[in-house]
């Protein structure tokens, strides 16, 4: 069995950062295929399969912005490819802009619930409270923009033209649903949740339905720091604090 490998890179760095912690070394240079391997090597459905393809999808951190940032990013890249970790490198963009939104603060469960005012600041009309006003704010934003559509992309490509006959889609983001189910319908699918999060029913799609073949993976903070890049990969070593 012929497996393609598909990643939302933001979704798994943001999922690593989550379990591993943001300031803590070791988790960074991530072994993509490695990694992917291993996780296929659990399912014992799954015996005998074959990577053959690992697709990975991010964007370039901009080098104005953020150029130690920007300076990394370049390294592991290259050091991905350099180490045959993955096959397939898909950019999308990070795109800059101003939002306005209600204030709010995250509730028990992580939710939104708007600010609305309260002593010491208060909103008046007439004389009169109005309980009800909603705190506006504007703020910088920049967000990363493509990667669900490119693993959607690459892993129907792939499949079209029969490159491989079995997929891992390595995210949580639930904008890839319909891609996913569709896929489940005409090869062996496994879904991998990188974070701590409840996984995104969205994606898991009916234990019943599709061409069989299927499973359902969670990382640990294990699976990010035992499986790392050789030190130097090549002529490309591991960053500061990586």
């Amino acid at each position: 069995m012929k497996v393609g490998v598909y990643v939302d890179a933001y979704n798994l760095y943001y999922a690593g950062r989550g379990q591993c912690g943001r300031g803590v070394a070791g988790w960074r240079w991530l072994d993509i295929g490695a990694l992917a391997t291993a996780v296929i090597g659990r399912e014992a459905a799954w015996t005998g399969a074959q990577v053959v393809r690992v697709v990975y999808c991010t964007a370039r951190i901009s080098a104005k912005e953020n150029p130690g940032g920007f300076a990394d990013q370049d390294v592991y890249l290259k050091a991905l490819l350099t180490a045959g970790s993955v096959d397939v490198i898909e950019y999308g963009e990070y795109v800059s802009r101003v939002k306005a939104a209600p204030l709010a603060r995250r509730d028990s469960k992580g939710r939104p619930q708007l600010v609305t005012p309260a002593w010491p600041i208060m909103v008046q009309q007439n004389q009169r409270p109005l309980d009800s006003a909603v705190f506006m704010a504007s703020v910088a934003s920049r967000e990363e923009k493509g990667s669900d559509v490119n693993v959607a992309t690459r892993m129907l490509l792939d499949i079209l033209t029969g490159a491989v006959d079995a997929v891992v889609v390595i995210s949580n983001d639930s904008d890839l649903r319909l891609p996913v189910a569709e896929v489940r319908k005409l090869v062996h699918v496994g879904t991998v949740n990188p974070s701590l999060n409840y996984p995104a029913g969205a994606l898991n799609g009916s234990p019943k339905s599709g061409a069989g073949g299927r499973w359902w993976a969670q990382l640990s903070a294990a699976d990010f720091t035992g499986h790392q890049l050789p030190d130097p990969a090549g002529k490309y070593a591991r960053p500061a604090g990586w």
